[in-house]
């Protein structure tokens, strides 16, 4: 079992930047991939970005060339480097050990001016 903890959330001008960092209970060494998701008011939960444990990664094509997912495994850390945001990026992100029910509560996200 594990317990994921988001962070870094909060409100961001357009073309601003945040960096969300999920962090694990336990080492996260032995998981296969760790990925984040986002879920807008009325949508459904949609994968933003993932990563394997070899370090291979995937986008949602709707945040390519702006969000980074890299992972600390030494700190049992996951991060998600979000630059140029856009009113649509505001949802609440969530970290999620891929192909388990392991989830993170969820931190909010707020693209305005």
């Amino acid at each position: 079992q594990v317990q994921l903890v988001e962070s870094g959330g909060g409100l961001v001008q357009p073309g601003g930047s945040l960096r969300l960092s999920c962090a694990a209970s336990r080492s996260i060494v032995s998981f296969n991939a760790m990925g984040w998701y986002r879920q807008a008011p009325g949508k459904e939960r949609e994968l933003v970005a993932a990563m394997t444990s070899y370090g291979s990664t995937n986008y949602a094509d709707s945040v390519k060339g702006r969000f980074t997912i890299s992972r600390d495994n030494a700190k049992n850390t996951v991060y998600l480097q979000m630059n140029s945001l856009k009113p649509e990026d505001t949802a609440v992100y969530f970290c999620k050990v891929m192909y388990t029910a392991y989830w993170g509560q969820g931190t909010q996200v707020t693209i305005s001016s």
